[in-house]
């Protein structure tokens, strides 16, 4: 059974702190691959006006991942999904060898009751929480968290989580990572132009 931790973002562009967090989760949890679902939408970002075209953000992942064992993927792109919990229900029954866990970072647990059937998530497949700097108070007084506490694994499990029964979460710490994709747009606003797509398909699994 192939153990694999799934990360969603808009990757906008994708950078070292992605990396980093999805080496750790790597080794913290027993994955053999990290797969960066690069949204083709984000629902809590649609007003965003410096987007970047999937194309040029599923480029700036798929350099971001090199030589590691992360599969950068436009898959939500060609399951026409555009929210999390559909995504997960059809990759369980699309590869039904395979067991999934959702990492998430800090951030997004704060705002994770804001995501569509959020509880359906949780139910579908496990969580682990990856701590980020400056967002540890809100993720621990995230509304979501009034529901999932009781479901907290503890960490020294988390290369069990297989055999754990959902909803299920775990709260990781690694040695933090302040790159963000925010900063990193700021700093260099022409950044897409290194990743423009040449000939050739963008195609992903």
């Amino acid at each position: 059974m192939t153990r694999i931790g799934l990360l969603g973002g808009s990757f906008n562009p994708a950078h070292r702190g992605h990396r980093a967090i999805s080496l750790a989760a790597l080794d913290a949890l027993g994955l053999d691959e990290v797969w960066w679902l690069v949204s083709p939408g984000n629902p809590l970002k649609d007003k965003a006006r410096d987007m970047a075209p999937l194309a040029v953000r599923l480029a700036s992942a798929r350099a971001m991942a090199r030589h590691a064992p992360i599969r950068p993927s436009d898959i939500e792109t060609r399951l026409g999904t555009r929210y999390t919990a559909d995504t997960l229900r059809k990759l369980v029954r699309l590869y039904p060898k395979k067991r999934f866990i959702w990492l998430m970072g800090g951030d997004n647990l704060a705002q994770f009751d804001q995501w569509r059937d959020w509880r359906g998530i949780a139910r579908e497949v496990p969580i682990a929480v990856i701590a980020r700097p400056g967002y540890e108070h809100a993720a621990r007084a995230a509304p979501a968290m009034g529901w999932l506490r009781r479901f907290i694994r503890p960490a020294y499990q988390a290369k069990s989580w297989t055999t754990w029964r959902m909803p299920a979460l775990v709260l990781l710490r690694f040695r933090p990572d302040p790159t963000s994709a925010t900063g990193l747009r700021k700093t260099d606003p022409a950044w897409q132009r290194r990743f423009l797509p040449q000939s050739g398909s963008t195609r992903s699994s």
